[in-house]
């Protein structure tokens, strides 16, 4: 019996979401409150994007191994246990050397633990969107594509606000602080540690909540070799270096201000940042935050599913790089807490309209019997378009200032909107919007 997608979907990206968000934002905001610099934090967590980009080299393997389902469960049960072993290390006594920026003690072994997180979290990437594709039929997938954003996108936010507010609720680096409930930072250990129950109850809910599709089978190969095929089928597409200059390039203004951001609106008002504490980044990221993104995700999906890639890419486009603009803005007046919140719930709104383009830009070229590779893949090359930017990041803010670096960061954006017109070049978009207007239209039509 067919199970309903509603199901398991949305509990699938919220799993997927929130190892990615923990590891590439959430451990920003933990150096921060540590009181490490902004270009070691830039520079080293930077590094964790690279098991997204090496991600492509072993999608074959998951392709050809086993199942999807299988590959998924077993990654989420990692997850868990790297949580739990980041929260004992939080724990641990090296956490004394947490606010001495001279000692690599803690640095070096959590950011060794949130390597490995990576790791299991890039190939739960792969699984969760290969079962996706494998497990949905084409109309599922058209309908889906939504919900699916909307909750991977609603971890990202939970993970950088709700629970960032609720971890700086429990104590706070600020000796002046009172009433907290726990010793600071061991309130950081009780976020892992939370994290690491969260999805231990993940895989026992999808054990029980995910079908068994029959399209859920390694690919079979024959003689040919997996790993090659799929980057041969990937590399030989039409256009591909338009495909490849799209991925790269599209995403470039929100690279340079992923790390820095969070740094901007936590550092003291003394270094030039707006000087927020960590509750109230985590609340304003969490509530109006939140509202936004899902509004962005809802209206994207409906505007796309409506007009088409198309017609909205431009528009989505320029939504994008106007945050690079807010922030320097913000650097230059530093405007009260309130119209900060406003213009961060701007932000979402806009990316959560934005980035739906891409996820539906990156479904489309992803077809054929290696659909999970070349998912995969792709995602892998947009992980390389925004670890080389973020790593920079810290070394350029420091060289320049907050100010400079954002009007900078604002003036590179605008490669995205020169970057559009390629993507209506490529005709695998145009192709396989078609096929699935005409499967919908198909179904409608017998129904």
């Amino acid at each position: 019996m067919k199970k309903n997608p509603w199901f398991y979907i949305p509990t699938l990206y919220l799993a997927e979401g929130f190892p990615y968000i923990v590891i590439n934002t959430v451990s920003t905001v933990l150096y921060a409150d540590l009181g490490f610099s902004n270009e070691k934090i830039a520079f080293w967590t930077g590094w964790l994007y690279l098991p997204w980009i090496l991600k492509m080299f072993w999608s074959p393997l998951v392709d050809a191994r086993s199942t999807k389902r299988r590959w998924l469960l077993g990654a989420q049960t990692v997850l868990a246990g790297i949580f739990l072993l980041l929260a004992g290390l939080t724990a641990w006594e090296a956490f004394r050397f947490a606010g001495n920026t001279g000692s690599l003690t803690f640095f070096s072994l959590s950011l060794f633990g949130f390597l490995a997180g990576a790791f299991a979290s890039a190939t739960l990437d792969i699984a969760t969107d290969g079962y996706y594709l494998l497990a949905l039929t084409p109309v599922e997938q058209s309908k889906f594509v939504g919900i699916r954003t909307i909750f991977y996108r609603l971890a990202m936010i939970l993970g950088s606000g709700i629970l960032v507010a609720a971890t700086g609720a429990l104590a706070s680096s600020d000796p002046s602080m009172s009433g907290t409930l726990v010793k600071w930072p061991y309130n950081w250990a009780l976020m892992f540690a939370a994290l690491a129950v969260f999805f231990g109850l993940c895989v026992l809910w999808h054990r029980f909540s995910l079908p068994c599709p029959q399209e859920d089978r390694p690919v079979q190969t024959g003689n040919k070799n997996a790993w090659g095929e799929s980057f041969r089928t990937y590399f030989s597409q039409k256009n591909i270096l338009y495909i490849l200059a799209f991925i790269l390039l599209y995403r470039l203004g929100d690279a340079f201000l992923e790390k820095i951001v969070p740094l901007f609106l936590l550092k003291p008002q003394a270094e030039g940042a707006l000087g927020l504490s960590v509750q109230t980044y985590g609340l304003i990221k969490g509530t109006l935050g939140l509202g936004a993104v899902i509004v962005g995700n809802l209206a994207g999906g409906w505007l796309l599913s409506k007009y088409g890639f198309k017609k909205c890419i431009w528009p989505f486009a320029v939504i994008l790089i106007l945050p690079n603009f807010f922030y320097a803005y913000m650097s230059w007046v530093h405007p009260s807490t309130a119209v900060a919140a406003v213009l961060i719930t701007l932000e979402h709104l806009g990316n959560g309209l934005a980035l739906m383009a891409f996820t539906v830009f990156i479904m489309y070229i992803s077809q054929g019997a290696y659909k999970t590779s070349h998912y995969a893949i792709s995602t892998g090359i947009m992980a390389l378009g925004m670890m080389v930017p973020s790593m920079a990041s810290g070394w350029l803010q420091a060289k320049l200032g907050y100010t400079a670096f954002f009007v900078v960061a604002s003036i590179i954006s605008l490669i995205t909107v020169a970057v559009v017109p390629l993507s209506f070049k490529i005709k695998s978009i145009e192709e396989t919007e078609a096929s699935f207007r005409a499967h919908k239209h198909s179904l409608e039509d017998a129904q």
